[in-house]
């Protein structure tokens, strides 16, 4: 069924994306969601400036041409490194640079970036000056509302006009604060209260630069609200967790044919046998991205099972594939004799 669109396709570079989440929003989980959604913006696992400079470039930073547009999220607080850094991301074809302003992790910290570099807006600006001077792909920043002590309006107005001074014309802004110590990272994703309304104010006293909400969006009447006040809208465990939902969304703001469950799946049979034949991938390391497929629906725990431990001993793709759609089919042919 095709819907009619609430924005014509491409009017905004990023009305919709998939945030970046470590140990999840990979190649093969990118693949997946780009099946899904055909305009939504796709970011990387953040990949730290160490791990490309003395590390294997080609292993964090190669992607799959269909998963554009993608951007390359990363981590560091060096400037000169940072430069490095998103010259590789470029010259490796990504569509923009991001830099991780707001990642809690102790681990994190440790390295001197992600959420407790809000606490420094002067590094942050001089990182994003460096980044930009090194390439001419778009450099932007994502970011909390705070951290924290520190979750006023001014806080982030102060780090915002710093580092949009050097150069940063788009911010993703997760509209919780981080406490840096203390909880943790999934905690820092339910505990602090979401305020969107700090975001909001912050689109109203920047109307020049692109902003983005990220944090909690999951419904259609959510994604059309925070649509009112700010320039696009990143989904994030949602996206991963009930992937669905992100064709429903697609199809709500641009008018794209919502695909069938089974099609997309049976679509990627193709994908997991190169994956393991060009880069030694198992077939559980795709389709452990696509356990949610078939979330809320009967029949969904077979699914996820046969997706979930069944996959790692199969034999091929295919295999799998075809047998979680037989199982789902057959759940659904069986509610509708009843």
């Amino acid at each position: 069924m095709t819907q009619t669109p609430k924005f014509p396709a491409d009017t905004r570079r990023q009305l919709l994306s998939v945030a970046p989440m470590m140990d999840w929003t990979d190649r093969h989980c990118r693949y997946f969601h780009r099946l899904i959604s055909p305009h939504a913006w796709l970011y990387t696992e953040m990949v730290t400036t160490g791990a490309l400079l003395h590390g294997d470039v080609a292993r964090h930073l190669a992607f799959n041409e269909e998963e554009q547009p993608v951007v390359l999220q990363l981590g560091g607080s060096e400037p000169d490194d940072l430069a490095k850094a998103a010259k590789l991301g470029a010259d490796y074809g990504y569509a923009e640079i991001n830099l991780n302003c707001g990642c809690p992790s102790d681990r994190v910290q440790k390295g001197r970036f992600g959420a407790c570099l809000m606490a420094e807006p002067d590094l942050v600006a001089q990182c994003v000056a460096s980044m930009g001077e090194s390439t001419s792909v778009p450099v932007t920043v994502k970011c909390r509302i705070g951290i924290d002590d520190s979750e006023d309006y001014e806080f982030l107005d102060t780090f915002v006009s710093k580092v949009a001074a050097a150069g940063c014309k788009t911010f993703i802004v997760h509209a919780r604060k981080a406490w840096l110590k203390g909880l943790s990272p999934k905690e820092n994703r339910e505990i602090p209260p979401l305020k969107y309304e700090i975001v909001d104010r912050l689109k109203q006293a920047y109307p020049q630069l692109e902003i983005h909400l990220n944090g909690g969006i999951k419904t259609l009447a959510q994604l059309d609200t925070a649509l009112t006040s700010v320039d696009g809208v990143m989904i994030g465990r949602e996206a991963y967790q009930n992937p669905y939902s992100l064709a429903e969304m697609e199809a709500h703001l641009f008018g794209t044919p919502l695909p069938d469950r089974a099609e997309i799946a049976l679509a990627m049979i193709p994908y997991i046998e190169k994956a393991r034949e060009t880069y030694g991938a198992s077939i559980h390391n795709v389709t452990r991205h696509m356990l949610g497929l078939w979330n809320g629906l009967p029949g969904a725990r077979r699914t996820r099972q046969l997706l979930g431990d069944a996959a790692i001993s199969a034999p091929d793709a295919a295999s799998v594939i075809n047998e979680t759609v037989k199982a789902i089919n057959s759940r659904e042919n069986k509610a509708l004799a009843a």
